[in-house]
């Protein structure tokens, strides 16, 4: 565990960065540093490293102060990850990735060796290894620096904001491979960003930061969106928190309607059957069973039906694993308002109605509150708990 005890960060010129800023970050977790600029989430992480060292207070690495460590040791011990993946542009991607190894006394063959396992950790196609950094596009370097910073098997990793400056769909790759990636190594990751999606999406637990460097809020994402600490953080989640929190909440009570359905090579009499159970729209699916686009049903003509004449169907989600808030997103791009279900092959399993999606939003918050009443009753109260003193 990494214990962040009344750390303060004050320059000579008076600017405080950091105030008094106490965190119990947990081990093998994410933990997110979010919040406005200005507000220290980047200097809190190099104090952990001592890139920046704290004006008052301590910073304990499994119980040990920082300052009790030679600082070359402290660094090579903690995984490091910058925006635009700081690569050395005169290295191959193998020898970038070897670097710490080499540093601390591997041989070349293993250190390499190491490099090359980890270019597939990360998803990097080993035919890269000896190309150089300005050769690969931006989220490849990114998983440079990812595999980098893993190359010595360090328990901690800190990452300040790693993928800011790739496009949107490379982002969301890059967060999917580190949540995949953290679930087979379990490191302890202290990540900063400046984007609460990202930040609700990677974050075990979530540390809002004012301006100032005061902490606002440290919770787990779900607490965080259900149960804002004060206005700053409530503004600082936005005006869709609520939106957000459904990201929460599985799909699986879900019950796609399999009538709506009919593939493309549909007899007449199976359009007719289809269209028998009163849904304004169906779904027509290829001969595999994957979504093509939507129909009315007064509209499609046996041995006539082809993708071009149907409406879009927006995109899936998948039943049961995706949560409601993909399924209200899909439902929402959908022009006739209705979500598409798949399974893991992307085969079409049944439609789901807003109205639907609505249900079940109200059924996971009825959930939630008898949850929490439960959690009430079975706490003491005040006149019958037992203070335990120290003798």
């Amino acid at each position: 565990m990494i214990r962040i005890d009344s750390v303060t960060k004050r320059y000579p010129d008076g600017t405080v960065a950091v105030d008094r800023l106490s965190l119990e970050i947990p081990d093998r977790s994410i933990t997110v540093l979010v919040g406005p600029s200005g507000c220290g989430k980047t200097t809190t992480l190099r104090m952990i490293n001592r890139m920046v060292e704290p004006s008052e207070g301590t910073i304990l690495i499994d119980g040990v102060d920082s300052r009790q460590q030679p600082v070359n040791t402290l660094r090579r011990s903690m995984g490091y990850v910058i925006q635009n993946a700081g690569l050395f542009q005169h290295r191959t991607i193998l020898d970038n990735i070897a670097t710490v190894p080499r540093m601390l006394g591997w041989g070349k063959d293993k250190s390499r060796a190491r490099a090359r396992e980890l270019m597939e950790r990360v998803g990097l196609d080993g035919t890269l290894a000896k190309r150089y950094p300005y050769q690969l596009s931006g989220g490849q370097q990114q998983r440079v620096g990812v595999a980098r910073a893993l190359a010595a098997d360090p328990p901690v990793l800190l990452m300040d904001e790693p993928f800011s400056a790739v496009d949107p769909v490379v982002r969301k790759g890059l967060q999917d491979e580190l949540l995949r990636i953290q679930g087979e190594l379990g490191k302890t990751i202290v990540f900063v960003t400046h984007d609460i999606d990202e930040a609700v999406k990677l974050g075990t637990m979530v540390a809002v930061m004012r301006t100032g460097g005061r902490l606002a809020q440290f919770a787990p994402p779900a607490e965080l969106l259900s149960r804002p600490a004060d206005a700053f953080v409530e503004d600082f989640l936005g005006a869709d928190r609520g939106i957000r929190r459904l990201s929460f909440f599985p799909s699986t009570g879900l019950q796609p309607l399999t009538t709506p359905i009919v593939t493309v090579d549909a007899t007449a009499e199976q359009i007719a059957a289809a269209g028998a159970a009163s849904a304004p729209y169906l779904l027509v699916t290829d001969a595999d069973g994957k979504p093509l686009g939507w129909s009315e049903p007064q509209n499609l003509t046996a041995g006539e039906i082809t993708a071009d004449r149907l409406l879009p169907y927006g995109r899936p989600f998948v039943a049961a694993t995706d949560s409601l808030r993909a399924a209200l997103d899909c439902a929402v791009l959908s022009p006739t308002g209705w979500a598409v279900a798949v399974d893991a092959s992307g085969r079409a399993t049944g439609v789901v109605s807003q109205q639907s999606i609505g249900e079940a939003i109200r059924g996971a918050h009825a959930e939630i509150a008898a949850d929490e009443a439960r959690d009430a009753d079975a706490e003491p109260d005040e006149g019958d708990k037992v203070h335990k003193v120290a003798p």
